[in-house]
């Protein structure tokens, strides 16, 4: 035992007892083949990202369940790593480029370049890594992963070259989302959708060789340069006659036919829709069926290319302008309307996204999207909460073939490989440098994968996979993969499908679904409000625990979270609480364990307290197994603030003081017993002061994160002695709420007169209790009570007579009620006046009636009670 300071200083604990954690190999999963696993991989986070109170939130639940598994002695595997996030990590270095050296990346070419970012990796890398440290995560450190190491690389380059075999993967002209600033493909889970105030243009397409013409209406003009027909649908009577002719493309020139289609809508606008193949997605599918050419009037940048003719050069949006300005000054422009719709961003940087034409690789998914809901729907994989097994399945049932080129140079580079003497191309699991047909020089693929391609590998690549190693043996399919809702779509389906096309089995059996973290207004957390929160800083502040404490708080799967002053101000306030609680036992601690004593030997307070830690026990266990560690928080909370701290320590302090040593001892093996097992249960929650606590009391494993979880016992369960010390608590409670009622002092004492049959409950014994904590200067139990100028006071066991001359001035106290009851008979004439008003009773609304009504039900009660002890004096 040593003796702990007045204070808990996080500052001064933490570093000490992560780094003796590292050291002693705590983290690792027990070598004992034996023991059953428990597996969580880690959701990588961005190797050049800063640790924010989403990640906070996360990898708090995940080392949650990750130190209960651990202290319930599963051989408990939390693997570690970071994503190397392509779009996000090169932009960041091409800007330190161009601020810090006014380079670009071509200035230094795609080999320099990536020197570059390595350097940029291998300096910022470890900060998120430090920093998740600093919060207390318990992750296997040397199983320590990142996509673009050797091995992850390498279960790319499989992944690969498996589905291109199967012919899963393929190389294809479509269209796809493209993103102007960052320059690259982005996949449909990759673009964000906003609604934005626009405009429906409309405009006059005349018929060739008529006065007849067609009105079409879009939100994009400057499309218009590159439109190769105008579809009606056929059952559209009003254009049966136009389908096959010619119309004349307005400032082009350009020849277009129309055609008849069903995807137009005949209710929608005016029936007649512009068809751009090279941007618009809908658009590309008419034009394939009806072998339309495919135009593209926009470069890389957004700007118009030259088959824009005198618009060549513009940007878009100026483009848009000028080619509004010359329909207008042409008669073409026929009406302009507002217009609400839905735009894509790019996910990273907020650019609209252009859909554009382009050559491009991508994963066909229709073979893997159904063996992939078959897993979710025959409970092979479970979401918590349950409602999430909706967004998966409506996300999986309508996906398209995902694009997974990225043109970057940060990232896994495509395993293509092209001869340009044969024209051969070769996808190949090693890189080559000659042409396996004719012997020439080969180049490699530009273009490096999306980085979600390597994520969807992480529950089983970063277990060793393909090698059929040890711990992919042992550890794989991993158990709970716990995430926000906000990357079912980019992670969670391309992880199930990936696993279940590469395995043949799911990478996980449940998805702990959680919310995002926002602040106290519940608005989401943002540099343009301002109103972001650094975890770092509140761990400086307050300290990990304080933290992850705040952070669990309230947590319910899947819904977001508020995180105020409060939570934090909360969360400190307990610390302190149980510190306080640990240095006030260990002051009186002479034994040196928690061996508990005999049944016989125990008072009723030690058996009230057993049983209802036994309870708390239980529930705490049922509470995290079903992922409500919010729940199971609130339940430690409560029995650590309200039942052990407030009434346990108070009810026993006689006795840690008592010259009896047996009895004394007894105390403190019962006290000593419950705060250990209460510190374990609290340990996943707080783990810092949890074992700063445990390695100041006695114990007998070196750790608390290494000792034994509580566990729910049988021969800990006193019911009656339970119920008899509650209802002694529920009297003493009421005597001293009545007291506060009446302003009296705990100093003023009085005699307290106890009327019940429950004579198990109210003995000699527990009279003691009532004298300590309820101001009793002596307890009298009776029979019945018949004193006039009493208190009563009632509860469900008993009834309880306090003498009023011994506790008030009498006069003073007749005088403060009649003014009280004076009070009470005005605000009651006050309601029923308005109530009886009937202007007021017909314009108010509802609400407000019976508000009222309820105000004056509670007035009327007050002073029934105010008259009746009137009466008594």
């Amino acid at each position: 035992m040593k003796e702990l300071e007045k204070n808990f200083d996080p500052q001064s604990v933490e570093k000490r007892i992560y780094a003796n954690w590292r050291e002693k190999g705590y983290f690792k999963p027990s070598d004992n083949k034996e023991k059953e696993t428990f597996t969580i991989v880690i959701p990588p986070p961005n190797v050049t990202g800063q640790l924010h109170m989403g990640h906070a939130l996360d990898e708090t639940l995940q080392d949650i369940l990750i130190r209960y598994k651990r202290m319930k002695g599963y051989a408990a595997l939390w693997v570690p790593g970071t994503d190397h996030a392509g779009i996000a990590t090169q932009i960041k270095v091409e800007e330190n480029l161009r601020v810090n050296e006014g380079l670009t990346r071509y200035d230094l070419g795609r080999d320099k370049f990536l020197e570059r970012v390595w350097a940029w990796k291998n300096k910022y890398g470890s900060r998120i890594i430090e920093q998740l440290e600093t919060l207390g995560s318990s992750c296997d450190w040397d199983r320590l992963r990142f996509t673009m190491d050797d091995g992850l690389s390498r279960a790319v380059r499989e992944v690969f070259n498996n589905l291109y075999e199967k012919g899963l993967i393929y190389r294809g002209y479509r269209i796809i989302n493209w993103c102007p600033k960052c320059t690259t493909a982005l996949s449909d889970a990759e673009v964000e959708y906003a609604e934005e105030a626009g405009h429906f243009w409309h405009i006059r397409y005349p018929v060739k060789g008529s006065d007849e013409y067609v009105t079409v209406a879009t939100t994009r003009p400057e499309t218009m340069l590159g439109d190769t027909a105008v579809a009606v649908n056929p059952a559209d009577e009003r254009y049966t006659h136009l389908v096959g002719k010619t119309l004349i493309l307005p400032l082009v020139g350009r020849e277009i036919p129309v055609i008849a289609d069903d995807y137009v809508d005949l209710e929608f606008g005016t029936g007649c829709v512009k068809i751009t193949p090279a941007h618009d997605p809908n658009d590309f599918m008419v034009g394939q069926r009806h072998s339309l050419a495919v135009i593209r009037v926009m470069d890389d940048n957004a700007k118009i290319n030259a088959e824009g003719g005198k618009y060549e050069g513009m940007d878009r949006y100026e483009a848009r302008a000028a080619i509004l300005k010359d329909l207008e000054a042409g008669g073409y422009l026929v009406k302009t309307e507002d217009h609400v719709h839905n735009v894509g961003k790019c996910y990273r940087c907020g650019t609209t996204v252009e859909p554009l034409t382009s050559d491009q690789w991508f994963v066909k998914m229709g073979p893997m999207i159904q063996p992939a809901i078959d897993a979710v729907k025959d409970g092979s994989i479970k979401f918590v909460p349950e409602r999430f097994t909706k967004t998966y399945i409506n996300w999986m049932e309508n996906l398209h073939d995902w694009c997974i080129s990225r043109q970057l140079w940060w990232g896994h580079r495509i395993p293509a490989f092209y001869c340009d003497k044969c024209g051969e191309m070769t996808v190949s699991r090693e890189d080559i440098t000659v042409c396996p047909k004719c012997g020439a020089p080969v180049r490699q693929d530009e273009d490096v994968l999306d980085t979600w391609f390597s994520s969807a590998l992480w529950p089983f690549s970063t277990l060793g996979w393909p090698e059929d190693t040890d711990d992919l043996k042992r550890f794989f399919p991993t158990d709970v993969l716990v995430t926000g809702y906000d990357i079912i779509s980019f992670w969670v389906s391309r992880m199930i499908f990936s696993s279940i096309e590469q395995t043949k089995q799911a990478p996980f059996s449940t998805v702990f679904i959680h919310g995002l973290v926002r602040d106290a207004q519940g608005r989401k957390m943002s540099k343009s409000l301002g109103n972001g929160i650094d975890p770092i800083e509140i761990i400086d502040k307050y300290g990990a625990d304080a933290l992850r404490f705040a952070l669990a708080t309230g947590n319910s799967p899947g819904n977001d979270m508020r995180f105020s002053d409060e939570k934090i101000e909360a969360a400190r306030n307990f610390t302190n609480k149980i510190w306080n609680a640990a240095r006030f036992v260990l002051m009186n601690l002479t034994v040196d364990n928690c061996a508990l004593p005999d049944a016989d030997k125990l008072h009723v307070e030690d058996k009230w307290i057993l049983s209802v830690y036994n309870r708390t026990v239980s529930e705490v266990s049922a509470n995290i197994d079903k992922f409500e560690v919010g729940v199971a928080l609130s339940k430690l909370y409560d029995f650590v603030w309200d039942i052990f701290c407030d009434w346990y320590i108070e009810l026993i302090k006689p006795r840690l003081l008592s010259d009896n040593k047996e009895d004394s001892e007894n105390a403190q093996r019962v006290i000593l017993y419950v705060l250990t097992g209460t510190l374990q249960m609290l340990h996943p929650y707080m783990p810092f002061v949890t074992e700063e606590l445990y390695q100041a009391l006695p114990h007998d494993v070196e750790s608390i994160m290494i000792s034994s979880y509580p566990e729910y016992d049988e021969k800990l369960v006193f019911t009656d002695d339970e119920a008899h010390m509650a209802a002694v608590i529920e009297a003493i409670r009421a005597i001293r709420n009545r007291r506060a009622e009446m302003n009296v002092a705990p100093s003023k004492k009085a005699t307290v007169h106890i009327v019940t049959d429950n004579k198990d409950a109210f003995n000699e014994q527990t009279s003691v209790f009532f004298k300590k904590l309820a101001s009793a200067s002596d307890v009298a139990l009776c029979d019945k009570y018949e004193e006039e100028g009493a208190v009563s006071i009632i509860t469900p066991s008993a009834r309880i007579y306090i003498p009023l001359g011994e506790l008030v001035d009498m006069e003073a106290e007749k005088a403060r009620l009649e003014k009280e009851a004076e009070k009470m008979r005005g605000e009651i004439e006050r309601i029923e006046k308005k109530l009886g008003n009937e202007g007021f009773v017909s314009k108010a609304p509802a609400a407000v009636i019976e508000g009222e009504r309820k105000k004056l039900a509670a007035y009327k009660e007050k002073l029934s009670g105010i008259e009746e002890t009137l009466k008594k004096f």
